[in-house]
């Protein structure tokens, strides 16, 4: 499956926030990997941040990655950093943007 996301940096954070995405840690994309996902891209136009993530099932991948010192740690640096957060938790995984059209 494929979801998309939509998030937002905070204007002051954006050179903080590349960086810390050019050093996720292994075990966290390790655990990502692990919870079913085989891919996750993010775009960013000025403030606002669209992710797309491919995986097997995402609310079952974010019940996998909730509970994880590794994630919760990574989730409360990007809260810092955010401005509008997606829900990272198994709650959260019906809040992906609705399809809108896609070429045949």
């Amino acid at each position: 499956m494929r979801i998309a996301l939509h998030t937002k940096v905070r204007a002051d954070r954006v050179e903080e926030y590349a960086a810390a995405h050019r050093e996720v840690p292994a075990e966290l994309t390790a655990a990502i990997r692990a919870a079913g996902a085989t891919s996750w891209t993010i775009w960013r136009s000025r403030t606002d941040l669209f992710h797309v993530v491919e995986c097997e099932d995402y609310a079952r991948m974010l019940a996998a990655l909730e509970k994880l010192p590794v994630n919760i740690a990574w989730q409360a640096r990007m809260a810092e950093l955010l401005d509008v957060v997606h829900d990272y938790s198994a709650e959260g995984a019906g809040a992906g943007l609705p399809v809108v059209w896609e070429l045949p």
